[in-house]
């Protein structure tokens, strides 16, 4: 008789296990050995020893030191047709999970989803983000994901779970009830929508969601590129509606002056100057021309006007730059 067949027939009296990192869940290795009574089963923190009697789950058993006897092993006590004396030595096959919360798991939508907008009809939306879970209800994880397995462990799982989100974002998103401009605004209200309908599918896998983040929320290139000469256009129109506000300013403000209207001078023209150059720099004509325009008036002094646009943003330094040109070859 070898050595290995001396070992398998000896008797379990020290049961627990040490986990390592992305482990689910393993099988306790009994070699065809058989647990003695009395045995000393250790239940480290963010485990769950679970016993199983062919396919069933019996007794669950928390962290902590435990002494295995008939009294808590009840339910395995039933399915063994135990009475008052435990029978030992006896076998079972003990199952270890671990409960601790697997973070920082990344998902993906790895074809774009198409979804109906409310604004500009079908769309593909491309997402990505993070999310954690962990195992809840040890039962419904033994039967439906570990089975007869020796071991899992969180990549062995990962691609059904992504899967499951990916499912749950065409579906959450399909309806087109959310503009998705209004949900690229509020990716936390979106992550919530989504974790909200993860959750039943993750439940029935016995996993619970912890956390779910969407960080990058997507449209295909020319979308985008549509959606921005859009947003170009509204802020044109109000750059225009601002030189018209500098003026009326001026006005405003000439017309406290003593002299009244009568005293309008500079704040006027400033008024006027600067909607000028504002609409020229732009490349527009929305303001209209008063008296000569800019055109018999001091270039130089127009370039001071528009370097004073740049300083607080109303224009870029590319239309500075091109309007600067322009002046400047107007100098003789």
């Amino acid at each position: 008789m070898g050595m290995f067949d001396f070992l398998s027939k000896q008797f379990v009296d020290v049961i627990d296990w040490v986990e390592q990192p992305g482990d689910l869940g393993i099988r306790y290795p009994m070699q065809d050995r058989e647990i003695q009574n009395g045995a000393q089963l250790t239940v480290r923190e963010g485990q769950v020893a679970a016993f199983v009697n062919e396919g069933q789950v019996a007794d669950i058993f928390g962290p902590g030191l435990h002494t295995l006897d008939t009294a808590n092993l009840p339910v395995l006590t039933a399915l063994m047709n135990w009475d008052k004396a435990f029978r030992s030595p006896f076998k079972s096959d003990v199952y270890f999970f671990s409960q601790k919360e697997q973070i920082n798991q990344k998902w993906g939508t790895s074809q774009p989803v198409t979804v109906r907008d409310k604004e500009f009809g079908p769309l593909r939306i491309r997402a990505f983000g993070t999310y954690s879970f962990r195992i809840e209800d040890v039962s419904a994880f033994a039967v439906r994901l570990m089975g007869t397995l020796e071991r899992l462990r969180v990549e062995d799982v990962e691609p059904q779970l992504r899967a499951a989100v990916a499912t749950a974002i065409a579906t959450g998103l399909g309806g087109g009830e959310i503009a998705f401009l209004d949900l690229a605004a509020n990716q936390t209200k979106l992550s919530e929508a989504i974790k909200t309908a993860v959750a039943p599918v993750f439940a029935q896998w016995g996993l619970g969601v912890h956390s779910f983040f969407v960080e990058s929320l997507s449209l295909p290139e020319e979308v985008q590129k549509h959606l921005d000469k859009g947003s170009s256009m509204r802020v044109l129109g109000d750059l225009d509606r601002y030189a018209k506000f500098q003026t009326a300013e001026a006005i405003g403000t000439a017309a406290a002056q003593p002299g009244g209207i009568a005293g309008l001078g500079a704040g006027a023209a400033a008024g006027v100057a600067i909607g000028q150059a504002m609409a020229s720099g732009l490349g527009g004509a929305a303001a209209p021309q008063t008296g000569g325009g800019h055109q018999g008036e001091d270039p130089f002094a127009l370039i001071e006007r528009l370097h004073k646009l740049l300083t607080i943003g109303a224009i870029s330094q590319e239309e500075f730059d091109t309007k600067k040109a322009e002046l400047m070859g107007r100098i003789r």
